[in-house]
């Protein structure tokens, strides 16, 4: 049985969560507490689990990776089911490099440990760490309404299927929302973010979907 170490409110475990429900795939849910305060990712037990001590991680008949998208790949090319990447090549890597600019230049500089640094180090108010997550997520939503825009207009970003892009795009909307951002400029991004959300996969992802840590 295939395990996850998640966190409900986790946008990386969240993309993991809809890639393993569009394959339809059982695995055992694994909580870890990255409530600040709590940081079960930071002690020992999960350490050795995965020394980077973010979530997700998947284990697989004793071996360990982390980093959602490596992992997302993994999942598309040993499980059966619908492919999580376009087939033809230039729009794999389309694809691919829709989903990187949530995974790769938004998500970090808006993640916890980016944020709290900014608070103890920096000395940031709740306003300033505000407008930081804000921008970075516009700068990155600028790119990718603009890249949405100029696709052939299909139900989804490359075609009627879910894919890896839509896969990041939808977690990082919901953090959006959660942190109160305008979303008006963004109207294709809006769109498809409420056609996935009508999918089952991806609602059985969802944070509010999932069980959350009494503590």
């Amino acid at each position: 049985m295939l395990k996850l170490y998640d966190y409900w409110r986790s946008s990386a475990a969240y993309r993991v969560r809809i890639a393993l429900n569009l394959k339809e795939a059982r695995y055992e849910n694994v909580p870890v507490n990255i409530t600040p305060g709590q940081d079960e990712q930071l002690q020992d037990t999960y350490r050795l689990v995965n020394p980077q001590m973010r979530v997700p991680s998947i284990e697989v008949d004793g071996h360990i990776a982390g980093q959602s998208l490596a992992i997302i790949e993994w999942i598309d090319e040993t499980m059966p089911g619908p492919a999580l990447l376009p087939k033809e090549p230039w729009v794999r890597l389309q694809a691919r490099a829709f989903a990187d600019t949530i995974a790769c230049d938004i998500h970090p500089l808006n993640n916890l440990s980016v944020l709290a640094a900014l608070r103890q180090d920096f000395g940031a108010d709740d306003a300033a760490v505000k407008d930081w997550y804000h921008d970075w997520i516009r700068r990155g939503f600028l790119a990718l309404e603009s890249i949405a825009q100029d696709l052939p207009q299909t139900s989804l970003l490359f075609g009627d299927e879910p894919t890896i892009a839509e896969i990041c795009l939808v977690p990082q909307v919901a953090n959006a929302r959660r942190f109160d951002m305008d979303l008006s400029d963004y109207p294709r991004l809006v769109e498809v973010d409420a056609a996935c959300r009508e999918i089952s996969a991806f609602a059985r992802a969802a944070p509010e979907s999932q069980t959350r840590p009494s503590a």
